[in-house]
């Protein structure tokens, strides 16, 4: 099924870029910007230069938030991933992306650290990246089980972290959001997170309320059963 197709960068824009990038080696010295992220970075911010401002601050970012640091065994991840707070599960969806699950249930906005929370969350989004095949597919799906979904579960501040995370230093990196199990009550949820989304990653949320139709998207005996 074909989801979000990838759009094609300019080739004098790319030639562009990459005789930019040659200024600030010194600045990326673990290379983290490869050719395809230089195409997800002019696919997402249009331009140029607005795609080089754009690198700049995330190789400011990835210093500043010491990304490299966040490992398994560092405490704030190892006390998450016990906590069944969000995997990313060995198995793809149906066109070979990483999938990172996400069970609403076991969050509770009134009692967590966001800064220790953000912080598994780009662990989670940089293990998902190193698990895409970028000649093929460098993108992600993310998928939100809503069951058992209680109001103390919505937590408006880390949906927001997320949206900027991926907006600002993870560009075309969401290839598909699902969200199952999603009850009436979240609908109110909804009709606020949506007004904090431009209209092509909306387009990327799907709520999927069979089991039919998550079929289209990926295996359903992929998805955890113990969480």
């Amino acid at each position: 099924m074909a989801e979000n197709p990838v759009k094609m960068v300019n080739e004098n824009d790319l030639k562009e870029l990459k005789e930019m990038m040659k200024m600030i080696v010194d600045a990326d010295p673990d290379q983290y910007h490869n050719e395809f992220s230089l195409k997800r970075y002019l696919r997402a911010f249009k331009t140029v230069d607005e795609a080089f401002k754009a690198i700049l601050k995330t190789n400011k970012w990835r210093i500043d938030y010491q990304v490299n640091s966040l490992k398994i065994d560092s405490p704030e991840i190892d006390r998450n991933l016990k906590s069944n707070k969000a995997k990313v599960l060995r198995h793809r969806d149906m066109t070979g992306r990483p999938v990172i699950y996400i069970p609403a249930k076991n969050h509770n906005a009134n009692n967590r650290d966001i800064d220790e929370l953000t912080k598994f969350i780009v662990y989670c989004l940089e293990d998902a990246c190193k698990r895409c095949f970028e000649e093929v597919i460098d993108n992600l799906c993310i998928v939100f089980d809503l069951k058992d979904f209680g109001m103390a579960c919505m937590d408006y501040q880390l949906i927001k972290n997320l949206i900027w995370l991926l907006s600002r230093h993870y560009p075309e990196r969401l290839g598909v959001c699902l969200i199952i199990n999603s009850p009436a009550l979240f609908s109110g949820c909804w009709a606020v997170i949506k007004g904090w989304l431009d209209e092509n990653t909306t387009s990327k949320v799907k709520f999927v309320s069979s089991e039919e139709e998550l079929c289209k998207y990926l295996i359903p005996d992929i998805l955890p059963t113990d969480v």
